[in-house]
């Protein structure tokens, strides 16, 4: 991975409570966040003594890195959201400076904590579809605007081996959104309902409270 290709955008707890990843009756389970990136959620959870690692491809750099790469987009990112704040729904984040405050805020929160998050392993180098974890190592593994999102970089076949390997590590999966960057569905989420189902798990799609992106409001849920 190279630094010079992440423009790194981090989410809050609130939002991950609000998509529907993270709830109060999961506050006891052992979590796994893949993809999580400079958010901050991590350390708000891991301050209220719920118990979660986060990988990311992100986290090979140092705090001063990722610092100074927050620092060359953060003004790209929002020029570019105040020029194309119609495509967006101002529900959840009354406006463009509001959403920018609240990411940096956030990005914040997880430097702050980046360095010693690292020291105990609750920030770990790894990236999907190949993890570390032994077998139903946690109780709930989440990914949150990667999986699904990205559909046009990465293939059926990565999105199937990488919720494979969740399923491996976790007891449920939760993935959201499950829209691409053109807000369309997936067109790789039909295989992989195809495969958990064939695989005997059960799964849903729920409605969420969050929907930034427009239509994007759904949380897809597999378990065993």
């Amino acid at each position: 991975m190279q630094l010079q290709h992440v423009v790194p955008w981090g989410r809050n707890l609130k939002e991950y409570r609000e998509m529907g990843l993270f709830s109060e009756a999961d506050k006891e389970k052992k979590i796994l966040g893949c993809g999580d990136g400079p958010a901050s959620v991590n350390s708000e959870l891991t301050q209220t003594g719920v118990v979660i690692i986060s990988i990311d491809p992100i986290y090979e750099f140092t705090k001063e890195q990722i610092q100074k790469r927050v620092q060359e987009t953060s003004h790209v990112v929002a020029k570019q959201l105040k020029d194309n704040k119609d495509n967006f729904v101002w529900k959840n984040i009354k406006d463009v400076e509001s959403l920018i405050k609240l990411r940096l805020d956030a990005m914040d929160g997880f430097l702050i904590d980046y360095e010693d998050g690292k020291r105990s392993g609750r920030y770990q180098h790894q990236e999907l579809p190949r993890l570390s974890f032994k077998d139903k190592e946690f109780d709930l593994a989440w990914s949150s605007h990667f999986l699904f999102l990205y559909s046009e970089y990465f293939d059926a076949e990565f999105h199937l081996n990488a919720i494979k390997e969740m399923l491996r590590v976790a007891n449920e999966v939760r993935i959201f959104p499950l829209l691409d960057l053109n807000n369309a569905r997936s067109i790789h989420l039909d295989a992989v309902l195809e495969y958990v189902d064939k695989k005997g798990y059960t799964y849903e799609i729920v409605k969420s409270d969050y929907e930034f992106q427009r239509g994007a409001n759904e949380v897809l849920k597999i378990w065993s």
